[in-house]
């Protein structure tokens, strides 16, 4: 997946219906924490998902209690994560979620793949990162 150098903000939420409309519901630390004024207008993209989704899994951080002391993205760049590629994105790139469902972005990947990333980009609520290792598994000979 190809992501603009303008995204503020990444997250998970459901798409509610009320009347003819359709809704969805931007997290309150998007507004309080991150890049996003609520007196703006932004352009908004749909993925989806290959993860099956319901109320209890959508977005970890909206559950969350609002605190001063949000700890901020679980990585830094210049970090190196073991991850396991859980998706794949409309433009062909992994997508790794780690501590409190932070979506890592990870080119050159294969949904299942186990690779060992450096981060070379953080955001508030996405990183991306470069495979440094790849674990290859050996096949299995009969005999």
């Amino acid at each position: 997946m190809e992501i603009d150098d303008e995204l503020l903000c990444l997250f998970s939420v459901d798409i509610d219906e009320q009347d003819d409309n359709y809704t969805i519901t931007i997290p309150k630390r998007e507004i309080e924490k991150g890049e996003v004024d609520d007196d703006s207008v932004y352009r908004v993209a749909v993925l989806t998902s290959n993860t099956p989704t319901d109320s209890r899994t959508q977005d970890t951080h909206a559950s969350q209690p609002e605190t001063d002391d949000d700890p901020g993205p679980p990585v830094d760049a210049g970090d190196r994560r073991r991850v396991e590629i859980e998706d794949i994105g409309e433009k062909g790139d992994g997508i790794a979620r780690v501590e409190r469902g932070y979506v890592i972005i990870v080119p050159g990947t294969e949904q299942d793949d186990q690779v060992t990333v450096e981060i070379t980009k953080v955001k508030p609520n996405v990183a991306f990162g470069e495979v440094v290792e790849q674990t290859v598994e050996e096949p299995v000979v009969a005999g």
